[in-house]
Order: C-alpha cells, then structure tokens, then sequence
C-alpha cells in the first residue's frame, strides 16, 4: 500500500505550546510507542532505501517495511508492507518481503531504537480525513540518542493539498518545518559520524524519465540538501554548514532558471522570488567567513570575528522567520503536487525525455559560457560577475543532468567535466571576492583597518585573471559528455 505523509519539525517547546493550546475540536489519543528498527552489519538496507521495523504499543507489535525516500520534502509518498507479529522477532516469510530483503534476511539484528509519546488526532478537513500525529520522544542508538520532537500528517482519504492547507495552519500555531528526515534515517545518522555541513548528493535519474519527472526528483533533492544543513547551522554556526545552505538555495534557483520554460505559473514567479530573498540574506556572513580565511592582521580578524557573529544572528533571524518557513512549505507543495503539469503551456517540453531536454539547456549554457569568456582578462567586473552566474548554472546542471549519460566513456567526460568547471568556477569566485571586498570593508568600517589592503590587492587581482584565463581555456577544450 501507499502512504502519504508530510512530517513538520518542532522545537520542544513549540511541541508543547501546540499541545496545550490543543487547535483540534477533540482530545488526543495518547499512545507510548518503542519501536525496534533491524538491518545487517553492512546497512544493506538502508543502501537499498528500505527500513524495516517492528513497532510496539501496548500489546500489539506491528512487523513494517518501507521502501522509497518518503523523507525528502517533496516526495512524500512510500510503499509499505505491514503485519502483526507476536513478539520483537522478525517474520520474513511473506513473499514481497522476501523479494525486498533478498540476501538480507539471514544478518538482520536491531540497530537502534525510537521511543515516543504521540498524541493523535483524526480530522476532516473539507472532503480530507487526516491523521495527525504529535510525537515527543528520542532516537536511541547504542550509546547515542537524539530528542525528537515532529508533528506526522498522514492523509487517509480525499487531497494530499489538504496535508500542506493544515501545516500552514499548524506554522502559525507553532513554528513549523518541512521535515526531510525519517525516523529511521535519524537513527542512522546516530550511527555515523556527528552530522554537519551535507553536500549535494547525486539525483537517481533514469532515460525514461521525462523531463518534468527529472525537475521534481532533483528540485526535492535541493530541497532536502536545504534542510539537513539548516538544522546542522542551527546546532552550531559552522561556516561550512552555512555555505552548503547558500549551495543549496543556489542550485534549487538555477534549477528554476533552467526549467522555466517548463511553467506558465504565478507560483512559480512568487517562489523564485522569495528564494532570491532567502538566499541573499545569507550573502554577507558568508562573505564575512571568506575575509575571515585571508585576514592575516590580528586586529582586522577579531573585527571581523565580531561582524561575524552579528551577520550569523541575522541568517538566524531570517531562516527562523514565518516567511521562510512558509516558503519551504510553499515549495514542497508546488513541486509535489505538479498542478502545472496539468497546463499545456510548456507542455511539450515537459513531456520530453529528460535527456533531450536535458542536451539542450547544456549545449545553450555552454555556448554562453565558452563565448563570454574569449576575452577574460579584459571584462569588468559586473560582466565577469555575470558570467560566473552562468558557470555556476552549467555547472549544477552537468551535476543535476549527469545521472543520464552513465555509459562508460560519458561517465569518464563528465568526471574530467566538472573537473575543469570547478576550476574555473574556484578562479572567477576568488576573483568576485576580490571585487566585492572593498565595499563590504566600508560598510564594516574596516576599511583603515591594518591588513584590510591585503584584502584587495591589485597584484592578486592579476595573477587571478591569468589564472581564470587558463582555466577557461582548459574549460573550451574539456569534450562535453552529452554530445
């Protein structure tokens, strides 16, 4: 069966003001619930996008496996197989089960294990019923555990709109995110190594996916890369977690600007905006942590230091914010509920394999690319500044794209690809600090500081351009994968 979900994260006290201000007509079903999650010593099944648990409440124990990554924001659908089962031990022998846990079944053990309390409602809404689900628990595995605090809308009939119609109601009881992270992919990360900065992880996409199947599966990628270093940055303002936040903002707007003539949407227009919004309030701490790099002079990084700590409190201002968070529930919804398919403007390209489409935004973005860096070294910094946004486009979509040329020889191209994009993306990003330096030094007031010079030396600057100069060249004669 198919179980549509939206999880929304809480703060523990935003879980407990929701509680006692009890929004629903009805008193909650209190349920205590452990439940006991199994794999191999190898993780073999989370390598396969499966969880296997079984569930205790009471005295009834529930035997579930779930496959597919319900868990990322906008793709809230999963498959699972359920059955009851006397005790905590495992009963593979139903057929689909054993079809999923082939080569498994004989090393499962338990792994770790989550305890909550839930509180449940059942509502209709309109023509929907929703199950809403407050837990309060924690995460326990062998001698690590994690508080959790998360509110489950699962949708039992009518719309899946109706699940975002009643988080919006929800954020503005108690502040409310997108939750991106299932209960057992918390458990897993207790396993491994403290989670930090996350990088970009390569989409699954296959040739007979179309091109609008390709936007959604990586727009909810990005959008699950935003989460996971938005909560990391909450824990601790790590520099790198707040560059992979810009990162992820950044590659779910190129993304937008590659795909727009896909759309013919208000929705679409309003959610670029307010991505632009989201992701410059994050610009100058991250400008700020790059000075920070280079500041040789004591006196300028402790100024700097003090400038950083008031820009981070800002981005903390801006993603704990109601616009924000509105935003993310905003783009979960429009992605995954893909109204605009239904729209025969841009529909045609929509309906195309993903890799046609796909050649065709990578052959424009290269010429743009290969032709507007002929003359490097003589260009202003504003047309250097706008060719490096192009760079930057080519090069997330030869990341978002590569999963479709997987032969041997286009596998080897688009490695020595992005090799040479990253190059001179790494020159012309050395080259825009060096540009933009000078004026955030002003609105610093650091600008007489000793050592601020060194920041905006001219003879850097030189060096750099003779630098990206090559790295283009190298870049024009790198052979495209997708040709």
């Amino acid at each position: 069966m198919q179980e549509m979900e939206l999880k929304l994260e809480l703060s523990e006290a935003g879980a407990s003001s929701f509680l006692k201000q009890n929004p629903f007509d009805c008193s909650p079903t209190i349920l205590r619930q452990r439940s006991v999650y199994f794999d191999t010593g190898e993780w073999d099944l989370f390598k396969r996008g499966l969880s296997l648990r079984i569930r205790r409440c009471g005295n009834e124990r529930i035997q579930t496996i779930k496959s597919g990554d319900g868990s990322a924001a906008a793709s809230f659908t999963r498959a699972e197989w359920e059955r009851p089962v006397p005790d905590d031990s495992l009963i593979l022998d139903d057929p689909e089960a054993e079809a999923l846990l082939a080569g498994a079944s004989n090393n499962l053990a338990p792994v770790f294990e989550v305890h909550v309390k839930r509180h449940r409602w059942r509502l209709t809404e309109s023509d929907a019923t929703i199950e809403v689900a407050l837990d309060f628990g924690k995460v326990v595995a062998a001698d690590r555990q994690a508080p959790l605090w998360e509110i489950e809308l699962e949708m039992k009939t009518g719309s899946p709109t109706a699940l975002f119609a009643l988080a919006r109601k929800i954020n503005l009881i108690a502040p409310a995110y997108i939750g991106v992270l299932s209960k057992s992919e918390r458990g897993y990360r207790l396993l491994g190594p403290l989670p930090g900065a996350t990088k970009a992880s390569v989409t699954a996409l296959t040739p007979d996916m179309n091109a609008a199947t390709a936007f959604v599966q990586i727009a909810a990628a990005c959008l699950k890369q935003f989460r996971v270093n938005e909560m990391a940055l909450s824990w601790s303002r790590h520099a790198d977690a707040l560059h992979q936040t810009r990162v992820s903002l950044r590659r779910l707007r190129s993304l937008f600007s590659i795909c727009k003539s896909m759309f013919n949407d208000s929705r679409f227009d309003h959610l670029r905006e307010e991505l632009r919004w989201l992701a410059s309030a994050l610009g100058r701490a991250r400008s700020i942590d790059v000075m920070i790099k280079h500041a040789s002079d004591e006196e300028l990084s402790n100024r700097l230091q003090a400038a950083r700590s008031t820009a981070y409190g800002a981005v903390e201002a801006a993603l704990s914010s109601a616009r924000a968070r509105s935003l993310m529930i905003d783009a979960a919804e429009w992605i995954s509920m893909k109204d605009w398919r239904s729209d025969e403007s841009g529909r045609a390209l929509r309906v195309q394999p993903a890799r046609s489409f796909a050649s065709t935004v990578l052959d424009k973005l290269w010429k743009k690319v290969a032709r507007g860096g002929d003359s490097l070294i003589d260009l202003d910094d504003e047309t250097r500044h706008e060719l490096r946004i192009t760079i930057k486009k080519l090069r997330y979509a030869a990341e978002f794209f590569g999963p479709l040329y997987m032969s041997k020889a286009e596998a080897k191209r688009h490695k020595r690809f992005i090799t040479a994009m990253e190059g001179l993306q790494d020159q012309l990003g050395s080259l825009n600090d060096l540009a933009t330096a000078p004026d955030l030094l002003s609105e610093l007031d650091l600008s007489a500081v000793a050592g601020a010079e060194d920041l905006v030396s001219a003879a850097d600057k030189e060096k750099l351009l003779e630098d990206a100069a090559e790295a283009h060249d190298t870049f024009v004669d790198t052979k495209r994968f997708w040709r």
